[in-house]
C-alpha cells in the first residue's frame, strides 16, 4: 500500500514539472520578441523614385497600434517619401525604427518646400530611431535662395515635437532644405553618433535645433552646415552636449534670445568636449536688442578646442540678421556662465567678446584656462557692459 501511495505521488510530481517546463519555456506577452514591419513588405520600392510613403505610414500604423514591442524595417536602397507624420499616442512605449537604407526627399522642392517639415515625429513615447541616412535634397533650393529669387522656405528633414523618451542612434541627416533636426517640446531625448552633412554656404540649415525641451543629451556627433551646428532656444534647459566636432558651421549658439517680449530663457547648458574648425563662431550667446523677459542662466563651456574661428567666444545682445533691427537695449538677462580649458586659434584678433545689454549687463563671467592665439600672436578681448572673474591662464587678457 505504501508503494502505492509514493509511485502515486511521483507521478503527480513528474506531471506538475512538466507543466511547469512547459509554461516557463512559453514566451510571455511581455518577453515575446519584437514583431517586424519591413516597408518593402508593405509595398515600398528601393529604386529611389517610387513614392513610397504610404507603405511608410502603413508600417508605422501597425507598429503604433501594436500593444508590445514593435519594429519598422527600412533595408537598404533609397526610398523616395513625400512630407509624412508619424503620429501617436501608440498603444506601446516601445517602437523601432531601424533604418539600413536611404529615406530620399522629392528632388522638386516645391513639393516639400512650404511643408514645414519632411518627417515628423510627433506625440509618441519611446521610440528608437537607430541608423539610416535622411537625403533632403536641399541644393536647388539652395540655390535658389542665394540668387536672390523668390523661393520656398524649404523644410526640415526630421521634427521630434512633444514627445519623450526618444534615442536617435547613428543617424545621418544630408542637404536638408532648412534646419536638420529640430527637437521641439520634448522630454528626455538622447542623439549618440549622428552626422550632419550640408555644405558651407547653404542657407539656414541649422544641425541640431533644440526648442522649448527638457533633458537633452547629444553626444559623438560630427556636424558640418551652413549654419548653427547646434542652436538653443527659448525655454530649453538640463542640456548635455558632448564630444562634438563642428565644421563648417556657426558655432554652438544659445539663442536667438528675446526676440518676443515674453519669453522663456535657457538654463543648464553643458557643452564639453567640442572642436570647432573653421566655423564663423565657436560658443555663443546671442540675444535680440529689444525688452524681453527672457534670460541664459548656468551655462558651462568646457574642453573645447578652436581651429581658425573668427568668433571663439562671443556673447552679442545686439544680434541682428537683417536690416531694419531696434536700437534699444535687451532686455535678456544673461548671467553665471562659465568658460574652462579653452584653447587654439581665432581667425580674428578680437577672440574673446562680450556685447552684453546696457540695461542688465552679464553677470557671474567666469573665465579659466583661456588660450588663443591670432597669427602667432596672444589674440585680444573685447568687454561691454561684463562683469566676472578669471583665473588660471589669460590669454587674452581678461577685460572682465
Amino acid at each position: 500500500m505504501a508503494e502505492l501511495i509514493f509511485n502515486t505521488c511521483l507521478n503527480y510530481l513528474v506531471l506538475a514539472l512538466g507543466i511547469f517546463m512547459l509554461l516557463s519555456e512559453s514566451p510571455s506577452p511581455a518577453n515575446a520578441a519584437s514583431v517586424q514591419y519591413n516597408v518593402v513588405s508593405l509595398g515600398a520600392k528601393a529604386d529611389g523614385k517610387t513614392d513610397s510613403s504610404k507603405a511608410f505610414l502603413s508600417a508605422w500604423a501597425s507598429a503604433c497600434g501594436s500593444t508590445s514591442a514593435a519594429t519598422v524595417y527600412v533595408p537598404q536602397g533609397r526610398f523616395l517619401v513625400r512630407s509624412a507624420s508619424f503620429n501617436g499616442p501608440c498603444k506601446n512605449s516601445a517602437i523601432t525604427v531601424r533604418i539600413d537604407g536611404t529615406l530620399v526627399a522629392p528632388s522638386d522642392y516645391n513639393v516639400n518646400g512650404n511643408v514645414g517639415n519632411w518627417i515628423v515625429l510627433m506625440h509618441v513615447t519611446g521610440v528608437s530611431v537607430i541608423g539610416g541616412t535622411l537625403d533632403g535634397q536641399g541644393t536647388r533650393l539652395w540655390a535658389c535662395k542665394n540668387s536672390g529669387k523668390s523661393c520656398p522656405t524649404g523644410a526640415t528633414n526630421l521634427k521630434i515635437t512633444n514627445s519623450q523618451n526618444i534615442l536617435v542612434s547613428g543617424l545621418r541627416s544630408l542637404n536638408s532644405q532648412m534646419f536638420h533636426i529640430v527637437i521641439n517640446a520634448c522630454q528626455d531625448v538622447k542623439m549618440q553618433g549622428v552626422k550632419v552633412s550640408a555644405s558651407g554656404t547653404s542657407p539656414n540649415t541649422d544641425g541640431i535645433h533644440i526648442g522649448a525641451s527638457t533633458g537633452v543629451t547629444i553626444l559623438n556627433s560630427k556636424i558640418g552646415t551652413g549654419d548653427d551646428c547646434v542652436s538653443i532656444g527659448p525655454g530649453s534647459n538640463n542640456l548635455w552636449i558632448q564630444n562634438i566636432a563642428c565644421g563648417p558651421g556657426h558655432g554652438i549658439s544659445i539663442g536667438s534670445l528675446g526676440k518676443d517680449q515674453q519669453e522663456d530663457g535657457v538654463q543648464n547648458v553643458t557643452v564639453k568636449t567640442v572642436t570647432f574648425t573653421g566655423t564663423q563662431n565657436g560658443v555663443r550667446i546671442k540675444s535680440w536688442a529689444r525688452p524681453s523677459n527672457s534670460f541664459a542662466r548656468n551655462i558651462l563651456f568646457q574642453h573645447v578646442i578652436m581651429n581658425n574661428v573668427q568668433n571663439p567666444i562671443i556673447i552679442d545682445q545686439n544680434y541682428c540678421p537683417d536690416s531694419g533691427c531696434p536700437s534699444q537695449a535687451s532686455g535678456v538677462r544673461v548671467s553665471d556662465v562659465t568658460y574652462q580649458d579653452i584653447h587654439g586659434t581665432s581667425a580674428t584678433e578680437v577672440a574673446v567678446k562680450f556685447d552684453c545689454s546696457s540695461k542688465y549687463p552679464c553677470t557671474g563671467i567666469r573665465m579659466q584656462d583661456v588660450k588663443l592665439i591670432y597669427q602667432n600672436q596672444v589674440a585680444t578681448a573685447s568687454c561691454t557692459h561684463a562683469g566676472g572673474s578669471a583665473s588660471g591662464m589669460e590669454q587674452p587678457s581678461s577685460c572682465l
